[in-house]
């Protein structure tokens, strides 16, 4: 089963950080990164900043670790990672998601 997580992060470099950190750990296949505008309410106010978020495809087995791993490393006091039940991904895909995430 394949997931896709999306994380918000306070700017591109510290979204490849953690990207290339997931990688590195071979948690994750891929990342993709662009850049957004989050409109949000914090401590009370209402906050507009631009971000960088990061969705990644890995898969589920390491939905635990993943967590663990990119709150150890992201500057938010509360970070937002939100994970994605994927139904259903072409059988080559699947493939190379599992050969390249094994440890």
């Amino acid at each position: 089963m394949i997931l896709d997580i999306y994380v918000t992060c306070k700017n591109a470099k510290e979204a490849e950080k953690i990207a290339t950190h997931l990688l590195k750990k071979r948690l994750i296949a891929c990342a993709n990164m662009f850049p957004v505008k989050s409109l949000y309410r914090w401590k009370g106010k209402l906050a507009r900043e631009t971000e960088t978020a990061v969705l990644i495809k890995a898969p589920k087995k390491n939905l635990n670790s993943i967590e663990r791993e990119i709150k150890k490393i992201h500057s938010y006091t509360v970070p937002c990672i939100s994970f994605i039940q994927i139904h259903r991904v072409n059988k080559e895909c699947q493939q190379w998601i599992d050969e390249v995430t094994q440890r």
